[in-house]
């Protein structure tokens, strides 16, 4: 992927707000909808939540690297840290029809991401996860 844009973030929470920005900047360079750029401000804004939350149980700063692109009407976005090894993927689809309090905790996240993006495909490579989201526009 020709990253249009690359970003590189410490395992920090705070750094959200840098890649929010950076989405919304890329977003509007590129004529997205407001709605567009919500939606993949929430996307990124999950997973990077949980790969900070979860995936470095070991003090420490670590970099991770949102890479964005646009190729004709495909967005593409690439996520790579050398976090725990971990593929979202595998995580089970929720029961959304149980009661909220009925539910396990987790999963809601990565559904939202299935849901709004149009493929997701995860790979662990050379001690680092690489996650790639693609949307159809």
């Amino acid at each position: 992927m020709e990253p249009v844009f690359s970003l590189r973030i410490a395992n920090r929470l705070l750094e959200l707000d840098r890649v929010a920005d950076a989405v919304e900047a890329f977003g509007e360079a590129h004529g997205l909808a407001a709605k567009l750029r919500y939606q993949l401000r929430l996307v990124l804004d999950e997973l990077l939540t949980n790969t900070i939350s979860y995936g470095y149980p070991e003090d420490g700063e670590h970099v991770i690297t949102v890479s964005m692109s646009q190729d004709g009407s495909r967005l593409r976005f690439l996520l790579v840290d050398d976090a725990l090894p971990f593929d979202p993927l595998t995580a089970k689809t929720p029961d959304l029809g149980a009661e909220a309090d009925a539910r396990p905790i987790g999963g809601l996240g990565i559904h939202l991401v299935r849901a709004i993006m149009d493929r997701v495909a995860y790979e662990r490579v050379g001690g680092t996860n690489r996650l790639l989201l693609e949307k159809d526009i």
